[in-house]
């Protein structure tokens, strides 16, 4: 009876999610068709909501084969941006864990990474396009490049706030560093990590996105630039919700994954309600 109880709740709570989702969205597209029609809005400036699901269907639809598919594109942006996510978040991770570790590390690779981003990720692009081509390393090298600084400052931040008390704790049964960093340290940070990674795979795509902007032959920025080439605004519209979706999906996965991983967290159980 008791676990009924504690699941009907949580029910309710979902489906007024869903419910509410659905009723913004309803509400957005509808202002959207009386934007258009009441200040009669040019088709190629703002295509009404019509338009842009018959082109969303009709990409969907479409051969995973041709060119004009949104799968054959889909694919391309989704492997650079997961390929590019997981060297940034490893190579993040590891780098925090060696300059939590040791000041010397962080006073020698911190303003490097610093440095790296704060220079314009569209100068970036084009050195990368010429170092790895116009395939798909290119690519991956540019998410791995947005994914990096989040993970890396959030991971550094994790590992320095841990408990002092903890630390002093393990001191005093002569644990090794690696045993205090694997048994104290990882566990609890685990949750600020997880927060640099929840915006490493959105920061990811975006990357995936810019080196398909500057030089790409395939994947979904690829496809915009076609599209606007021929003033395709419809097309357009459909792939930026294409990408919406997309960005949607791998943020609440990262989050699922943080609600697996570090189910001790207060924050994970609240997700979970």
């Amino acid at each position: 009876m008791s676990s009924r109880r504690a699941y009907w709740p949580i029910s309710r709570l979902r489906l007024g999610s869903v419910v509410t989702v659905a009723l913004s969205l309803a509400t957005g597209l509808l202002l959207w068709e009386v934007l258009v029609k009441s200040f009669q809005i040019p088709a190629y400036v703002l295509p009404d909501p019509l338009a842009v699901l018959r082109a969303l269907a009709a990409g969907l639809w479409d051969s995973p084969l041709r060119r004009t598919s949104f799968w054959y594109h889909l694919g391309d942006t989704l492997f650079a941006t997961i390929c590019g996510f997981v060297i940034g978040g490893v190579l993040g991770i590891v780098l925090a864990a060696l300059m939590a570790e040791f000041r010397t590390v962080e006073r020698a690779i911190f303003p490097y990474v610093a440095a790296l981003q704060s220079l314009p990720k569209v100068a970036i692009a084009p050195l990368y396009i010429i170092w790895f081509g116009y395939q798909i390393e290119s690519k991956i090298a540019m998410a791995a490049t947005l994914a990096l600084f989040p993970i890396l400052l959030n991971s550094l931040q994790g590992f320095l706030s841990v408990d002092r008390d903890r630390l002093e704790l393990v001191g005093s049964l002569d644990a090794s560093r690696w045993q205090t960093f694997r048994y104290i340290k990882l566990p609890a940070s685990l949750p600020i990590i997880f927060a640099g990674l929840n915006l490493g795979i959105v920061y990811g795509l975006l990357g995936t996105l810019v080196a398909e902007f500057i030089g790409g032959q395939r994947g979904m920025g690829v496809l915009v630039l076609q599209l606007q080439s021929v003033n395709d605004t419809a097309g357009v519209f459909a792939v930026l919700v294409v990408l919406a979706v997309v960005g949607y999906v791998l943020l609440n996965t990262m989050r699922a994954i943080q609600r697996s991983v570090v189910f001790w967290s207060v924050e994970a159980l609240v997700n979970v309600s």
